[in-house]
């Protein structure tokens, strides 16, 4: 993805957010002390509450996206699957409908491996044309995560709820670029799409 979206895909700042602990390996993190009622807490919020870890050893990734769906009362969810060959592209091509003024609320379904994920954001832009919105920009923080297991084996996040422009200035094409970066400044995702606001669904 080119780098020009840098900028805006940088979560807002999260200084209020800090892990209670300095972050390390997953290994580190089994070999705390078990008979320590505050790191056994601590491991348990990471979700290191046992089972079978399902890391896949021929896929190196940390954080893998499999959908974002957007639900709005009375109508099916409108799910965007990234996880099959050819999702990302077609994407922006296909852009989806939504109605002036409708509330809604966006869901990701994600899987993490082989390390604590920590601090994962998505951050979202939104612009008509050339020319960001007001208020075009979206930045949420999903958590710290530990790899899946067997007990767990994909984790949901929620966002808060939206609410569509209406009006007849507010209908038509919009753009979006939308990006799941870390702490660290990894991304782990980032893709293009688009979507209509439009008088009726």
């Amino acid at each position: 993805m080119a780098g020009g979206h840098d900028e805006d895909l940088m979560p807002e700042d999260n200084s209020g957010y800090k892990l209670s602990q300095p972050k390390q390996s997953l290994a580190e993190y089994q070999k705390m002390d078990e008979n320590d009622e505050s790191l056994k807490r601590y491991k348990e919020s990471l979700g290191l509450g046992g089972g079978t870890d399902l890391s896949d050893p021929n896929d190196l990734r940390v954080c893998i996206i499999h959908s974002l769906s957007m639900e709005s009362p009375g109508r099916e969810p409108v799910v965007i699957d990234l996880s099959t060959p050819g999702s990302l592209e077609d994407l922006k091509k296909h852009p989806f409908t939504i109605k002036e003024g409708a509330k809604f609320t966006m869901k990701a379904q994600f899987k993490v491996q082989h390390e604590i994920l920590s601090g994962l954001h998505y951050v979202q832009t939104v612009k008509r044309g050339k020319i960001r919105i007001p208020g075009g920009k979206t930045s949420e923080m999903i958590g710290s995560y530990a790899p899946n297991t067997d007990k767990n084996p994909i984790y949901t996040k929620t966002f808060a709820e939206e609410e569509a422009p209406s009006g007849m200035l507010a209908r038509g094409n919009y753009n979006a670029v939308s990006r799941f970066v870390d702490d660290d400044g990894k991304t782990h995702l980032e893709f293009e799409w688009s979507f209509d606001i439009a008088k009726d669904w």
